[in-house]
């Protein structure tokens, strides 16, 4: 590879092998070794950074400052950590209106409030007209460990919960943008997973918040990591039915559409039905479901997700390997 594409920025396989051919080689430590969304350090401290350059930063449900403060908050979330302080960098292309700033700033308060963090540095940039695309966020969250994801106590019959329908923010980015002439009454899922901390202590076992490259590649990583298949079942995922007429009218398949307010979460065999029980009862939660477990399939290979179909049949998923929607956070 002799120039950046497109694709690396997909969250799927292409990137993971950019970070893993291209990063580490140079920048490897003992921190990084796992490529974590969260590095954990000496003293109990979780720290995590993103950038966001969501195109149009502003869509349905959200902008670009409640995505940027609701992503930062979940990375720390599912990696274990009760979010405390946020850090914010703002590169500002010359011609923003003050207006549009403003009302991120103001998203940017909100969702802090909302998610119990708080804005404690930052720094801000403006670039030429043209060298940029209206406003990029740089965030960096710093939370307190209260658990550590454990894969390898992960066993055959553990159950996989997703905690709400799929896709919806990839729709609402999708129809602001205007692409394929969409109109579909969709919010962004966008919100913080803040709900899912009590779990942590409850005896789950991993967490993930459903972002780029959606649940198949998410699900992927994990089944490469364990010694035994990952089974998922087609008709017990939950789709909205704006997302799943616009996946059957566009072809794109939503298991591995973005959303950037739902997680999965691998719960011990014994525990999951309690555990979908209790995450219902959060209004973010109502969704929730059951759509899998560890281990199950006869016929699948250790480090294989599966897919059972709604007619029955078995289909191996494997991660994104291109970009399906650029800027989509």
């Amino acid at each position: 590879m002799s120039k950046i594409t497109l694709e690396l920025g997909s969250g799927g396989r292409m990137m993971r092998d950019f970070l893993a051919d291209t990063i580490l080689p140079l920048l490897g430590n003992r921190y990084l070794e796992d490529l974590p969304d969260a590095g954990r350090l000496p003293g109990g401290i979780i720290f995590t950074t993103d950038g966001y350059v969501v195109d149009p930063p502003f869509f349905p449900g959200g902008d670009i400052g409640t995505l940027c403060v609701n992503g930062t908050v979940n990375d720390l979330v599912v990696s274990g950590a009760s979010p405390r302080f946020l850090s914010l960098s703002l590169i500002l292309e010359e011609g923003l209106a003050v207006e549009d700033l403003h009302r991120i700033l103001k998203s940017i308060g909100q969702a802090s409030r909302k998610a119990g963090v708080t804005v404690v540095t930052g720094d801000t940039k403006v670039v030429r007209k043209g060298q940029g695309d209206k406003i990029f966020i740089v965030t960096s969250g710093i939370g307190t460990s209260i658990a550590r994801p454990a894969p390898s106590r992960i066993r055959k019959g553990d159950k996989i919960i997703l905690t709400g329908t799929l896709g919806e923010h990839s729709l609402a980015v999708m129809t602001a943008r205007g692409e394929f002439g969409l109109s579909a009454r969709v919010r962004s899922d966008c919100a913080p997973l803040v709900f899912l901390l009590p779990f942590w202590k409850k005896g789950v076992l991993w967490m993930r918040d459903v972002t780029r490259g959606g649940l198949a590649t998410i699900l992927s990583e994990l089944a490469g990591t364990l010694p035994y298949p990952v089974l998922i079942r087609e008709d017990r995922i939950p789709l909205s039915r704006a997302v799943r007429g616009a996946s059957e009218l566009l072809g794109i398949d939503p298991l591995f559409m973005a959303c950037e307010g739902r997680a999965v979460v691998v719960a011990p065999e014994k525990k999951a039905e309690g555990m979908l029980e209790q995450i219902r009862r959060h209004p973010l939660g109502k969704k929730a479901a059951i759509i899998g477990e560890i281990g199950h399939p006869a016929e699948g290979r250790p480090g294989e997700l599966l897919l059972e179909t709604s007619t029955g049949g078995l289909r191996l998923l494997e991660p994104l390997t291109s970009e399906l929607l650029p800027r989509i956070c």
